[in-house]
């Protein structure tokens, strides 16, 4: 294939597989598309880790990383707040709720020692917050990666900066035109148009709409579409709305590679287009994910609103590691389980490997394709 998207990332398939684990991005590469490891979660020494594999796996393909840095968040003016902070700002009325609910589903505590989550298990720096993302570019920037993404909010300048100092591409979401236009203005290489139908952060604007708005106010940055996107037709759909490839984040998630629980994966093959909402009760902003009875109870009008970002991350992050380690053995934590997750789940009722699905989307791209083209004889 030959779109610009190709051209700047040198990709044989404008796929760009955004996941947070290392093996479907290794193997997307390796088919011909493009893997974009989701690192907001790991800590310096294990996105050290990571990419150092992945670099192994792939050979000379190209890859890329994708970071959260929000353009505001709690203590921003400092580089953001430490942990500990964090935790003595959270109301003791939202802890007593998640201690009553975890009791109440009878999802037993971790053992003596056990972390919550990667954010609190080494690092003292807030999640979001400017020093953690230095310390993961300062990674990031020592591999072969060929582009950085910022997946909330327009990448800060000492990204692009640093980033086009090392000769990597900048990409940024965008959920309506006014970010596209931000995006451009701060110098993007790359925008990743994400509509309503996408799984995790996401905005209220369906995919149709959004990717020919996007595309108008990106003048010369190719645009790739996102939300909703899981099969070649849906691909034909965005390119002939403009976008120059997809990305794509959900269909990943029920492979053979992904490292998707397993009570979650199995929820996710089950799940009909239906079965999603968007929700602030894991990460404090709207993100689409599996409707659970962990997106029920927080929805309840008796149960407190989810505090903001990085807050509610931090006040969930103990809770939904006792669950995930419960869930396979206890139903009141499987009843909990859920994660982040888009529309086109639905279609995610087959488990594949991820060359197979890169394989399958072209496929289907063609055949798509060369029917519109027979439309157009006709």
């Amino acid at each position: 294939m030959k779109t610009a998207v190709c051209d700047l990332l040198g990709v044989e398939f404008p796929i760009l597989a955004f996941s947070h684990c290392r093996d479907v991005v290794a193997e997307v590469s390796k088919a011909g598309g493009f893997g974009v490891l989701g690192a907001v979660g790991h800590t310096p020494d294990q996105l050290d880790v990571d990419l150092g594999w992945i670099e192994d796996e792939v050979g000379a393909a190209p890859f890329g990383v994708d970071l959260i840095v929000p353009a505001k968040y709690a203590g921003d003016d400092q580089g953001g707040l430490t942990m500990d902070a964090l935790k003595a700002m959270i109301p003791g009325g939202h802890q007593d709720f998640l201690a009553e609910l975890l009791d109440r589903y009878a999802v037993p505590p971790l053992p003596e020692g056990g972390h919550g989550s990667s954010y609190a298990e080494s690092m003292d720096d807030a999640p979001f917050s400017a020093k953690r993302a230095d310390l993961q570019m300062d990674v990031a920037f020592g591999h072969r990666i060929s582009l950085i993404a910022n997946a909330l909010g327009p990448p800060p300048a000492t990204m692009i900066e640093r980033a086009h100092g090392h000769g990597v591409k900048v990409a940024a979401l965008a959920g309506s035109r006014v970010h596209a236009e931000r995006h451009v203005n701060a110098g993007v290489d790359l925008i990743v148009a994400q509509g309503y139908e996408a799984g995790g952060h996401t905005g209220e604007i369906g995919s149709m709409v959004l990717i020919p708005e996007i595309v108008d106010a990106a003048s010369s940055v190719p645009v790739l579409g996102a939300g909703g996107i899981g099969r070649g037709r849906q691909m034909a759909a965005a390119m002939a709305l403009g976008a120059e490839g997809v990305w794509c984040g959900s269909v990943w998630l029920t492979t053979e590679e992904a490292e998707t629980e397993p009570v979650v994966k199995a929820k996710m093959l089950e799940a009909t287009s239906s079965d999603t909402e968007r929700s602030r009760s894991l990460t404090g902003k709207p993100a689409r994910m599996l409707r659970s009875a962990w997106t029920t109870e927080w929805n309840r009008e008796d149960t407190p609103e989810p505090l903001g970002m990085p807050l509610q991350p931090v006040l969930a992050a103990q809770a939904q590691a006792r669950i995930r380690r419960a869930a396979a053995n206890h139903d009141g934590a499987a009843e909990l389980s859920n994660y982040f997750v888009g529309q086109i789940v639905g279609t995610m009722n087959q488990p594949k490997s991820a060359r197979a699905v890169v394989y399958d989307f072209i496929e289907e791209f063609i055949t798509s394709v060369e029917g519109l083209a027979r439309h157009l004889e006709m």
